[in-house]
């Protein structure tokens, strides 16, 4: 019954997404070119509010608990579970005043309006996974961004999406680049639930009434720990607070 109700919901809900997404994209490049980081990173946080708000429609609602915790006027790693791109909307707008940055595939870096500009020109990265490489002089260049900037990285080391909630295990390189060269950080994990019910039948229909959950944790200075401790720690944290089913 859900599905079947979800076909003209998903229907005005993609139209409503698709229109923010081409309004915002000349909005981005008049900030970005004409008024700087600030006008440009101000667009891209009203965008993701007119996203956040589309999803509603859905019947989506966001939480996100202790955000309290996260430090502020330092450089913080958010290290997540990833389940779908709405992930990304809600850490954007509602962690909007820690100028996240993402660990991004380059996939997502052309042909998106709005999304692929603020990619390429807002400070985050996009990354070849299929060249590790390619991969490391950009992830090290973020993290001495961060770590001059006191801004905030995201990276999700499962690598993809989890397609049912199940999280994949994380790899290491990436985060470890980011510690390395951002050493006065603040490892934020993030436990992310029911995303993924988003897309549980495909791209079309959207999934209906879900309540996404963003359980923010307790912070471990880069500095207090070996790197080793820090990873498993933080995948641990991760894990223990993630909702299957």
């Amino acid at each position: 019954m859900e599905k079947l109700l979800s076909y003209p919901i998903s229907a005005i809900y993609y139209l409503c997404f698709g229109l923010f997404l081409a309004i915002f994209h000349p909005i981005q490049w008049v900030c970005f070119n004409i008024f700087g980081y600030q006008a440009h990173k101000k667009s891209v946080d009203y965008l993701n509010f007119f996203l956040v708000r589309c999803t509603n429609i859905l019947g989506t609602t966001y939480t996100f608990k202790n955000r309290e915790l996260i430090p502020e006027n330092v450089p913080v790693i958010f290290v997540a579970n990833h389940q779908s791109l709405y992930d990304i909307v809600g850490i954007i707008w509602y962690l909007r005043k820690h100028h996240a940055k993402f660990v991004s595939k380059k996939e997502l870096g052309k042909g998106i309006p709005s999304v692929s500009y603020n990619l390429r020109h807002g400070g985050s990265i996009l990354i070849d996974r299929k060249d590790p490489k390619q991969a490391i002089p950009l992830i090290k260049g973020l993290a001495e961004y961060i770590e001059i900037h006191n801004r905030s990285a995201v990276i999700f080391p499962e690598g993809t999406r989890s397609k049912d909630g199940k999280p994949k295990e994380f790899a290491q390189s990436g985060l470890k680049i980011l510690c390395k060269y951002a050493p006065s950080a603040y490892v934020v994990p993030i436990s992310i639930n029911n995303s993924w019910k988003m897309v549980k039948f495909g791209p079309f229909p959207m999934g209906l009434g879900n309540k996404l959950e963003f359980i923010i944790h307790e912070p471990i200075a880069v500095k207090d720990y070996s790197f080793e401790e820090l990873f498993t720690k933080t995948e641990h944290t991760i894990v223990k607070s993630l909702i299957i089913k």
